[in-house]
Formats: structure tokens, sequence, C-alpha cells
């Protein structure tokens, strides 16, 4: 009877039992390649999801998020 399962390694000491559980023949490992199937075409899947800003919009935005951040790290320097 053979089976196939799919199994995820969180441990690099699962790839070691498993390559021996191979050598006493009652298990065999397939390694799978990555499949252009699964491989994210990711400009297609954000295209046209963003509107065109202007350079200075951007800059903007760009500066709000550093004045916050930076408000954010000099209130946690402070607390410490």
């Amino acid at each position: 009877m053979i089976q196939t399962v799919t199994v995820d390694i969180i441990n690099s000491n699962a790839i070691r039992l498993l390559n021996d559980l191979e050598l006493l023949q009652l298990i065999r490992i397939r390694k799978e390649t990555e499949t252009s199937d699964t491989v994210v075409d990711w400009i297609n899947k954000y295209k046209g999801k963003m509107t065109k800003q202007s350079l200075s919009e951007i800059d903007t935005q760009i500066n709000d998020f550093n004045s916050i951040f930076e408000l954010k790290c000099i209130n946690l320097w402070d607390m410490g």
C-alpha cells in the first residue's frame, strides 16, 4: 500500500530522521521544485491597484511617516 503525504519541515532534525527512514526503505523522499503555477506574478496581481500620485504627494507622505516614526521612537526612549 502506497500513500502520498505532504510534510512541512519545521525542524532540520526532521530531515535527518526522514533520510534514516528512507535508508531503511520504509519511505521514499521526493523533493518537489516550485512550479510556475505557485510563483506569484506580482506585477499582474497589483497592476492598476494603486492610484498614480505626484512625487510631491509621495514625498509628503514619506515625511509624515518619518515624523510619526521619530516621535514614537522618542517616546519609547523616554519611557526606557
